[in-house]
């Protein structure tokens, strides 16, 4: 009888051991599973903040972003996406509080540093925006954005020879960089180094054969050096690979009609109207364009328009005199608006001897 009632009593005494370890560790086991939960959490509300931002929804993203800091004060991610719920509201004073108590939590994080100095941009404090993006390069050495973003401000400062270094070191790590060849062949290009434009433009479109405003800058390149075979190719390259670049079709029918291609030129110029209805250029040019092929219907309606969408535009009604002078014959209108071109401000000899002159 003996020997049973011990086995039980060990028995019991296993089990009620078990019992209280069970309890000692439960609580640090329901806590760590606690800790995950809210961490995922707060990893939900980041996600759909940013999702919410990107679309546009600031309340939405604001309330998701102060979901994460109500759960996680202390998160660094959480205040940087509520700085930049306010940067997109236009409230550059808070998103400076946010950002700066991101960096405050997180100090190595060029992203933020990038955002903060965007803002002291919109403040017009260039100085703490040059010193904000210096600063994310050393934290950052390869992040590139961090130097694109200074090269952009050096262009902005007129500091050419800055923002070619800038744009050189992202060069320096990725040689293909398509924004960073596009950014240095324009500063090239606007300070008529048009050689050196002409070569990193090159690069430009052999990396990127499709990028449409890579081939507008070599034709406006090729058309400033007088090549209009070489420039027409390049424009035709950049509508096909970008239809509704209306610069590039508009600079194609100007070097058609001075090949004498008026099909081609009205072509060119019908594609601006059709992407830019409200271009008055666009007409006058169209208005010579028929006058030359004897279509004065077409011209006259053409140059109607253009004074219709831009009264105040001298040149067209400068144009419009000469159609009704020279084409139609017809001196009233002609005077009607040569008067107008000169109480514009236009100035031209022969226009002044006829008006002078009151040629009915």
């Amino acid at each position: 009888m003996r020997g049973p009632i011990g086995n039980r009593f060990v028995v019991h005494t296993v089990c009620v051991l078990g019992i209280l370890l069970l309890a000692v560790a439960s609580p640090p086991l329901c806590q760590a599973t606690s800790q995950m939960t809210r961490q995922d959490e707060v990893r939900q509300h980041l996600e759909r903040g940013e999702a919410l931002l990107r679309q546009g929804n600031l309340k939405g993203a604001a309330e998701a972003a102060r979901r994460v800091l109500e759960q996680h004060p202390t998160s660094a991610e959480g205040h940087y996406l509520l700085g930049r719920v306010f940067l997109s509201d236009r409230k550059p004073e808070k998103a400076l509080e946010e950002f700066t108590r991101s960096l405050t939590l997180q100090p190595a994080s060029p992203g933020v540093l990038r955002d903060m100095a965007g803002v002291y941009v919109l403040q017009g404090k260039l100085t703490d925006a040059e010193q904000t993006l210096l600063r994310a390069t050393k934290v950052g050495p390869t992040d590139l954005a961090s130097y694109l973003s200074l090269a952009k401000l050096y262009e902005r400062r007129r500091d050419p020879a800055a923002a070619k270094q800038a744009y050189q070191h992202v060069l320096g790590i990725e040689p293909k960089h398509v924004e960073a060849l596009f950014g240095l062949a324009t500063l090239h290009d606007s300070h008529g180094e048009s050689k050196d434009a002409r070569e990193v433009v090159d690069r430009l479109t052999t990396v990127s054969p499709k990028h449409a405003e890579g081939w507008y800058l070599r034709g406006r390149i090729a058309e400033k050096n007088g090549d209009l075979l070489e420039a027409a190719s390049a424009y035709q390259q950049a509508v096909a690979a970008k239809p509704d670049l209306v610069a590039a079709h508009y600079n194609l029918g100007f070097i058609y009609r001075s090949q004498d291609k008026p099909k081609e030129a009205e072509r060119e110029f019908l594609e601006v109207l059709r992407y830019r209805p409200e271009y008055a250029e666009a007409y006058i040019s169209l208005g010579a364009i028929y006058t030359g092929m004897n279509r004065l219907e077409d011209a006259e309606q053409a140059y109607e328009k253009a004074i219709t969408l831009k009264p105040d535009y001298a040149e067209a009604r400068y144009n419009f005199g000469v159609f009704y002078e020279l084409s139609r014959k017809d001196m009233p209108r002609a005077l009607v608006q040569y008067r107008k071109y000169r109480e514009l401000g236009g100035r031209d000899e022969r226009v002044e001897r006829i008006v002078g002159a009151g040629i009915p």
